[in-house]
């Protein structure tokens, strides 16, 4: 893509990327934001690690773009100068879009290739250790639901990602995920030598979860960027559309700024599926 932009861009050829919700969460550690404006540290972040110049636009935290250009998460739109689409994919083929180029605009002398690009890539910041805490094995495929934080006078710097398995939806019993996720954007890291996460579940009338109350792991290492991870049974009798409510309380620490600062906030957990939630690759099953 960086190659074409090289070439096409002098043409008069506008290039945008789209910031959307993020297809696989927690790949290179990366969370969906909470935030337009943590949406809009994502896009610098992008920028710093993959060195490209093509400007970004952000879709809004409704994702009112990703759904009216169909929820593919990688794809391609060719727009003309009088606004009308006149190439599209759902999967974005830089050859392909190369050969459209050359058909509407016209081809270039000496296109540039790959080898000519000397972007600036810069890898994801690691402010601690990884891979010291083991991940959990869930069942199966899980599904994202709904998660809302709630109103927080700090950032939510562990980042809670919460997943039903297919059993719950189908017969309304079942699993449920809880992991809570350091953000990179935020440099922060566990203290290991504190107490660890806590988290306490507050279950509406209709439905039961066990145990509504878990504790993180001892790590022997000061400090870690693994996630704390939770599997908790769940069961729901009836119709109720209530969420389920979950405090949370832990200690988040930042070297480079030199703090460490322990934080209680809360979410509201809608046991529907979250069709903008993504899907994780790294999790052991």
């Amino acid at each position: 893509m960086e190659t074409i932009y090289r070439d096409y861009a002098p043409k008069g050829v506008d290039f945008y990327y789209i910031y959307k919700t993020l297809a696989h969460p927690e790949l290179n550690g990366y969370l969906e934001p909470f935030t337009l404006e943590e949406r809009l540290m994502h896009v610098k972040e992008a920028q710093r690690t993959l060195g490209s110049e093509i400007t970004w636009i952000s879709d809004t935290m409704s994702n009112d773009l990703k759904h009216a250009l169909g929820d593919s998460p990688n794809s391609e739109f060719v727009v003309d100068p009088t606004g009308k689409i006149v190439r599209m994919r759902a999967w974005s083929r830089p050859d392909e879009l190369r050969r459209d180029l050359e058909q509407l605009v016209g081809p270039v002398e000496n296109p540039t290739r790959v080898s000519d690009l000397n972007l600036k890539i810069e890898a994801p910041p690691k402010v601690a250790a990884s891979g010291v805490v083991p991940r959990v094995r869930v069942p199966g495929r899980m599904m994202p639901v709904k998660i809302e934080p709630q109103s927080s006078s700090q950032p939510f710097y562990m980042k809670l990602r919460a997943e039903v398995d297919q059993r719950f939806l189908r017969e309304g019993e079942g699993v449920l995920y809880l992991g809570f996720h350091p953000d990179p954007l935020y440099h922060v890291h566990w203290n290991n030598l504190v107490d660890p996460v806590k988290f306490e579940i507050t279950a509406p009338d209709g439905i039961t979860v066990s145990p509504a109350k878990g504790e993180g792991p001892k790590v022997k290492e000061v400090s870690d960027i693994d996630p704390r991870e939770f599997l908790v049974n769940i069961k729901k009798s009836g119709d109720s559309q209530e969420p389920l409510q979950l405090a949370v309380r832990y200690f988040a620490c930042n070297d480079e700024e030199g703090w460490c600062v322990a934080i209680s906030q809360e979410y509201s957990i809608s046991l529907e599926p979250d069709r903008d939630g993504g899907r994780t690759r790294s999790r052991g099953r």
